[in-house]
């Protein structure tokens, strides 16, 4: 018989300010309110109002927090960020970091950073707070903070670039001690990144290695597990790739296999033709009222809390302590709605 572990120890640094992890509630662990990138022409999601409606549709579908996963030089807007937590009651959690190269042309200006100087910058929205517009020059910092530090991966591939990236992210984690978010390219190369943060000192439950999912392999995700790692299920509503009672069906087997403990689920849909709000569908309510039901009548109300409740709030609850110092704004109000206790 499974068991619930104790609510998460420690703090969590929302665009709101520090907050006790345990406070969160339920969390969608990967989703962009705001977003450009040449990748997605067309499908920029940079409509303050439109995505707040969004964020409302999150919150009204029984989510209280949820990690904002666009990085450095994608279209970010933290002062936004923070109205519409504000607004919604909705707990946001900022990235820095930087995504797969694909994302940044050639003579990107933040291609041409050292390790060094990428780590000085991923460090400083952490500590600081995020450019209100990120550019080749540093600009003056919002005080608005990241809460998560990201890579990004091609597929099957670590280029020389995305290196240097993961050991300015590796560097920001152990100056910041914020967790680690890594993208996985159809869920490729997730133990061998997994064995490079770690040579680099990251302890592997800091880390959450997005797109687990798109590789719906779940002994490979029970390995990962107890490797230490979190895995990152957040491919629902592509039926274009497989249908969602396929990745449901692995998850629960996954759990069942000893992953339990580290599941994270969220939606990344991550473009304006998925967004109600846009005009397209199906919208980041998805999650909440089409996956959530089935996900506790396939797996139960224990593995549901663990993997919407236990496993982000423990992921995302890095600081010992808040750092009420530097909170733009107090810490925002323990969240309560959610009724999967």
């Amino acid at each position: 018989m499974t068991t619930t572990r104790a609510s998460a120890r420690g703090f969590a640094r929302t665009v709101l300010g520090e907050v006790a992890a345990a406070s969160l509630g339920r969390v969608d662990y990967h989703e962009h309110l705001f977003q450009a990138t040449p990748l997605l022409p067309g499908d920029e999601l940079d409509d303050e109002r439109r995505s707040a409606d969004e964020a409302g549709s999150l919150r009204a579908s029984g989510f209280d927090a949820m990690i904002d996963a666009t990085p450095t030089a994608l279209g970010r807007r933290p002062r936004a960020l923070q109205r519409i937590s504000r607004d919604t009651g909705l707990a946001v959690v900022a990235t820095t970091g930087a995504h797969r190269e694909e994302h940044y042309p050639p003579g990107h200006w933040i291609r041409s950073l050292s390790e060094e100087e990428l780590a000085a910058r991923f460090a400083a929205d952490v500590l600081l707070g995020l450019p209100e517009r990120d550019s080749a020059e540093p600009q003056p910092a919002t005080g608005v903070r990241a809460g998560v530090v990201k890579a990004g991966l091609g597929y099957w591939r670590i280029s020389s670039w995305e290196r240097r990236v993961l050991a300015a992210v590796a560097a920001t984690h152990h100056r910041t001690g914020v967790p680690i978010m890594v993208h996985l390219e159809a869920g490729s190369a997730a133990l061998e990144v997994l064995e490079v943060l770690v040579a680099d000192g990251v302890p592997s439950d800091a880390v959450a290695l997005a797109h687990a999912d798109r590789n719906p392999d779940p002994g490979l995700h029970a390995e990962i597990a107890a490797a230490g790692a979190y895995l990152g299920y957040d491919g629902f509503a592509r039926t274009r790739e497989r249908p969602d009672s396929d990745l449901l069906t692995c998850l629960v087997t996954a759990a069942q296999a000893g992953a339990r403990d580290r599941i994270l689920v969220g939606g990344d849909v991550a473009r304006s033709s998925r967004y109600r709000a846009y005009g397209g569908m199906p919208g980041l309510a998805y999650l909440g009222e089409r996956i959530v039901p089935r996900l506790e009548a396939a797996g139960g109300p224990e593995l549901l809390h663990a993997v919407l409740r236990t496993n982000p709030q423990q992921f995302l609850a890095r600081l010992p302590s808040p750092d009420l110092s530097q909170s733009p704004v107090p810490p925002h109000p323990a969240q309560t709605r959610s009724t999967d206790e």
